[in-house]
């Protein structure tokens, strides 16, 4: 399927066919606001799989807004962002936190991560903890009812119905799908040699990519997930592969804050096996760069 051009005009729910942008964009945002929903007590709980499926919520609706930016931007949503962020915040740490635990008690590296343990956990703990009084918050409830609100019935939306020459919601996306997929090629190129902060903003691009494509194929069933397969799959790998390397690179990072052992010296300086599993990452990363380099969009 590399290279084959995909068509935006068969659609495989008549449910679809009648859906507009904003529509479209609430369906998809609710959705998202359901998920967060639903992990909230499990996160307070401690549940690190509902750590995660929240932070992944909130990409998903961040995903969203900037794909529909020229139709629900608005002064509110630039007020509602500051406060994802702050709730944000918290949640990335937790999330970090336990990534490090759980590379730490990987077989390979216990040895190694042995003198860093004890601390890892404790910052487990206080990260969780410090979540956990977020989240039951007062201003936490606030967020979320008001990003429900804005979603149903914001400002953006009465803006919308103003607007009698909206745009057909396939047109749309396969024009915005298209943009976003040459952006990534082109902050892609030279991958290898881009610095850590650069590489960075590549990861978050092509994970709202990978999501937005879900969305459309999940949420809206504007198309089935097998016409963006050829999309799908390189930018998920690519993700995955970044933030795997990312990961690693932040646990490779205790080895500067390990204690001196009892014979007075200091730990290895990298994990066992760090250069081979990095290299590795990172040729992984290109191939899917290169994949997805060759796929069309729309």
């Amino acid at each position: 399927m590399r290279g084959r051009p995909t068509s935006t005009s068969g659609l495989h729910d008549t449910s679809a066919v009648s859906l507009d942008c904003a529509t479209a964009f609430q369906m998809i945002a609710l959705d998202c606001i359901a998920s967060i929903k639903a992990q909230h007590s499990s996160a307070c709980a401690g549940d690190a799989e509902a750590v995660h499926q929240i932070r992944v919520a909130i990409t998903r609706l961040r995903a969203a807004v900037a794909f529909f930016a020229p139709i629900v931007v608005d002064a509110e949503w630039l007020r509602l962002k500051k406060e994802i962020a702050w709730l944000n915040g918290s949640l990335g740490a937790t999330r970090d936190s336990d990534v490090l635990v759980e590379y730490a008690r990987r077989k390979r590296y216990r040895g190694w991560a042995a003198h860093n343990i004890k601390q890892v956990d404790q910052r487990q703990t206080r990260d969780h903890r410090r979540l956990v009084r977020c989240l039951r918050t007062v201003r936490t409830r606030r967020l979320i009812s008001a990003i429900a609100d804005w979603i149903r019935q914001g400002g953006w939306l009465a803006r919308c119905k103003r607007n009698k020459e909206a745009e057909a919601l396939q047109v749309y996306c396969a024009r915005e799908l298209n943009r976003w997929h040459e952006r990534l090629i082109r902050r892609g190129r030279h991958l290898k040699a881009l610095g850590e902060s650069r590489r960075h903003r590549l990861r978050i691009r092509v994970k709202r990519f990978r999501y937005m494509l879900e969305a459309l194929t999940e949420t809206v069933a504007l198309q089935s997930r097998g016409e963006l397969h050829h999309l799908h799959r390189p930018a998920k790998r690519m993700q995955r592969a970044l933030g795997d390397l990312r990961d690693l690179k932040r646990f490779a990072g205790l080895a500067s804050r390990s204690p001196r052992a009892e014979n007075g010296k200091r730990s290895k300086v990298s994990p066992p096996g760090y250069r081979h599993r990095r290299e590795e990452l990172l040729g992984a990363a290109i191939a899917s760069y290169r994949e997805l380099k060759h796929a069309r969009a729309c």
